[in-house]
Formats: structure tokens, sequence, C-alpha cells
């Protein structure tokens, strides 16, 4: 049987055998015999600046029948494994996206016995890594293969974050995925695990191997362009317009950027409905600044600092969404015209600053409460920051206190600016709706008040940010089909119904379940 040390306190500066040590001493103390120590959970306690420390928890294996006689220690069950069921449906699934919804999805499936058709929009992590870098250096864009689109999906070039707030025990599931296909095993006990782009690369790659070892086949630049309904199923869907594909279970992983998808979607009747998301800017300051406020001090030999914000005003909430200490500010337009950036890191998280979104929310009366709605939201004021960067893919900027002072900024102050690509100084309301301007002067200056400087030092702020979610939901039935339309099972953020690579991998987990149990 397994037993949990619990809530072992440890100094800045330990090392991984003091905390096994630690471990050891408080089950000797309570007269228990115990081996096989192992880390299962790391988090920092940074509320008192002057007594920062660390937080353990141990696993540990001890005979059947124990029973520990110390507060510290209680049993344990872990769930590593998956129970899989083998089936053999009679048609080959496809699953489409090769996000972590995808990904997993085909991997449960190829499991099973029934490996799927795995079909990408872009091209392999390869391929895609020299497009984006190309399109980063000389504004060269790819539709098909950029930061959106391609092996790994949107997560790929982000922070790698594995944190969510979702409860299922399948999580350790996935942590321990990733680890077997090559990720960092910190990652299975930190309090906030990421892989960072840098590695997530390779991991994705190894796993792409494995699939193709158990049989599924794999098809880059493939996109489903159409679906072949017959009595309110699924009978096939068609491919780059040409090819006819015979399917009845099709799970649509397709991420929250495939925006012509979703209008092929809604030519069919298939069952949409209009979602609530958030959208602003990026705000980055030097990474020592963001250490300095969450420690007390810089250069503890403490992981880069992280933030959470959160205003509620009367009207609408600002908060900060996906934080990326230590990180770089990226392009990740993917329509031709129109600007979006987010967030990236790599794995140490050592870039000269770090930056976050600041975000406000947007509800579906603010684009019509129509389906498509909210993609024509997302166009408009991806286009406006296009124009307003000067129409070549340069994002427009503006400091923080001259975005308070509502006027334009002239000279870049201690933090100069991240970007992966060209920056034009402009005032960004004018590629924001007016509630979004105003939500964010309210944020930041409550920000401000939070941590000292955030809003009237030398931040800057880029825009836009439109991507935080899929803007509406394919909405499922109990069974995760589509309402009204047998066969297909939307999955993951592009479906409205995951937020994050834990939550999507999930999803994708989930519905390939649903398909095996159909």
């Amino acid at each position: 049987m397994k037993i949990i040390i619990q809530n072992i306190k440890m100094p800045v500066g330990h090392t991984e055998q003091q905390v096994i040590a630690a471990a050891q001493e408080i089950v000797r103390s309570a007269s228990v015999s115990a081996k096989n120590f192992c880390i299962y959970k790391q988090s920092i306690d940074a509320r008192r600046k002057h007594n920062i420390h660390f937080i353990y928890s141990v696993l540990a294996e001890c005979p059947d029948g124990t029973q520990p006689d110390d507060e510290k220690i209680q049993t344990f069950q872990e769930i590593q494994s998956l129970e899989i069921p083998q089936r053999d449906l009679r048609h080959r699934p496809v699953v489409v996206g090769m996000g972590p919804c995808g990904l997993f999805a085909a991997y449960v499936l190829a499991q099973s016995g029934n490996p799927p058709l795995l079909v990408e929009r872009g091209e392999n992590v390869d391929k895609r890594t020299e497009d984006v870098e190309r399109f980063w250096k000389n504004g060269i864009l790819k539709p098909n293969s950029n930061v959106q689109f391609g092996e790994g999906g949107a997560g790929t070039f982000s922070d790698g974050k594995l944190n969510t707030r979702i409860s299922d025990p399948r999580q350790r599931f996935i942590l321990h995925t990733f680890v077997k296909f090559g990720a960092p095993r910190d990652i299975l006990y930190r309090a906030n695990p990421h892989i960072g782009t840098d590695l997530l690369k390779n991991v994705i790659k190894n796993m792409r191997q494995a699939l193709i070892e158990m049989g599924v086949e794999i098809r880059f630049q493939t996109e489903l362009t159409d679906l072949q309904i017959t009595d309110k199923k699924i009978s096939g869907i068609v491919l780059n317009d040409s090819e006819s594909v015979p399917c009845s279970a099709l799970i649509l992983a397709i991420g929250h950027s495939s925006r012509d998808t979703y209008q092929m979607l809604a030519e069919r009747n298939v069952f949409l409905q209009p979602k609530a998301f958030a959208a602003g800017v990026r705000i980055e300051h030097k990474r020592t600044y963001v250490d300095a406020m969450q420690y007390g001090q810089e250069n503890l030999g403490l992981p880069t600092a992280n933030y959470r914000l959160v205003y509620n005003g009367k009207e609408r909430s600002c908060y900060s969404f996906c934080m990326c200490p230590g990180g770089t500010i990226v392009n990740a337009s993917s329509e031709e015209g129109r600007l979006v950036i987010n967030g990236m890191s790599e794995h140490a998280r050592m870039a000269e600053n770090s930056n976050s979104a600041l975000v406000v929310n947007v509800r579906p009366e603010d684009y019509g409460n129509t389906p498509l709605g909210g993609i024509e939201f997302q166009r408009k004021y991806e286009h406006l920051a296009f124009v307003l960067g000067g129409e070549d893919y340069a994002a427009p900027v503006q400091l923080a206190r001259d975005f308070l002072k509502d006027q334009p900024s002239a000279a870049f102050g201690s933090v100069s600016p991240s970007f992966t690509g060209k920056v034009k100084f402009a005032e960004l309301k004018n590629c924001l709706p007016s509630f979004i301007t105003a939500a964010l002067r309210d944020g930041l200056m409550n920000f401000e008040r939070k941590m000292k400087g955030f809003a009237l030092g030398d931040g800057i702020l880029t825009g836009v940010e439109m991507r935080t979610s899929a803007p509406l939901c394919i909405t499922r039935d109990k069974n995760l089909q589509s309402v009204g339309l047998a066969g297909l099972y939307p999955a993951g953020e592009g479906a409205g119904y995951a937020g994050g690579i834990m939550s999507a991998s999930l999803d994708g987990i989930r519905t390939a379940l649903a398909v095996l149990d159909r």
C-alpha cells in the first residue's frame, strides 16, 4: 500500500534529498516501515516575505494494513493508468486536430485497439516552427501553419502550462504520459507545472511516433472541409475539398481559431451557441520586478514568480490570464490582415520580461448574441490592431501609464518590448471596444494598489489579445455527441469544453471513451 507524508516544510535552497530525508524521519518517528520515497507535490508559501518556504507531500510504500499514528501520514491511492476498454468498432474513427485534445483522443482510441485516422490542417512541429519563425522575422504568414495551427495546437507556442481547476484523477495519467514522452519529471509534483515551449515540441514528436507505432494514420496539411450527413448521422467527411472518407465517429478537436470550420458547421446546421469569452491586451514588466513584488526581493533562488490579479467592477471584470513568467509576447496571427498576440515561455522561464494577458469579459449580447458573432467581433478588433500597427504585422504598443492618462507614448522606460517582431507606438483605445478600454483602466488602477508600479511604472501594453477561448460552443448531449447529429463528437477548446492543455487533454480522453461506449 501507499502512504502520503504531508506538510513537510523546507527552506529556500534545499535539495530533493533533504526533502526525502525529512519524510523518512517523520515515518521513523511514527514507527512505520516504508520504502521507495518520491515527491508527490510541491508548493511555495510566500505569504510572509520574511519566511518564504516550500511545502511538500511525499509518497512511500509500506506493508498492507499499516495504520500510521501521525496526522501527517495518510493512506493514499494514486491513479497513474487509465482503464481503456478493448472494443472492436465497425468503422475506423477519425480525429480532426492535433492539439492536446486530439492527441489524447487518438492515444486512447489506439490503446483500445481502434487506431484512428488523425488529420491536422497544419504542418508537423519542425516545419511549423520554421514557418512561425519566418513569420516573426519577415511577416510572411502561412494561414495553415502558424502559432494557432499545426502539430501540438496553439499550446505548442505558449508556456506549456499544465495547471487546471478541474478535479479529475485522470490528470495523473496525463502528466505521466507527458513524462513518458520526454517532459521533465518535476511536472508530476510542482503546484503550477509547466513544460515550456522548447521542451514541449520534442514531447509532441515523441507522442506522434508512438501513435504511428500503434497504427494511427497521421496526415498533415489535411483540412476538414465538409461533413456528409445521412438521416441525422455522420456518414462521411470531405478532406481538402476533394477526398471523401467514410466515417461514423468523428472527434472534432479543431481548436478555438478554426473559423472557416465553424462557418462550415453553421452551413451544415450543426447546433452552435454563442459563448462568453474574454479579450484585451498583454502587459509586460521586468522579470526581476515581478519577483521582487511577489517574494520581497530579487534572486532568492526561487522559481520565477507569477501573479494572478482580479478586479470585479460594477459592469465588467478585468483579470490577468495566461501569465508567462520570464517569457515573451508572440505574434499569434492566423488570418491575413489581422493581428492577435499571445504569451510564451521556455522551460527555464528566464527571459528578461514577464508578461500576462489583461482581459475583460465579453458577453454574447456584446456581439449580437449569434453563434458566429463572436468571431466577427474578434476579427474586427484584430484588423484594427493590424492597421494601427502599420499593416505589416507590427504590434501596437503603449506604456500602461500613458494608457491610463489617455495619451500616446513617445519612448520606452526600463522595460523593452519582447514582442517577436516589430512594434509601433499607438493608442490602444483605437483597437479596442470602449467597454474593454474602460474596464482595463479601472483594473490597472486596482492592480497598481496591489502591486506598486504595475500600472504607473514602465510596464508596456501590447495589443490585442482576442483568442482566450472559443467564442462559441458546439453543443453536445449527454453522450458527448453534437445535439441532433449522431457520430459527431465536438471536443476540447474549439468546442467550448476546455481551456488549456490539461483540460483539453482530459476532454480528449473523455470523448474517446464516449466513442468506445457508443
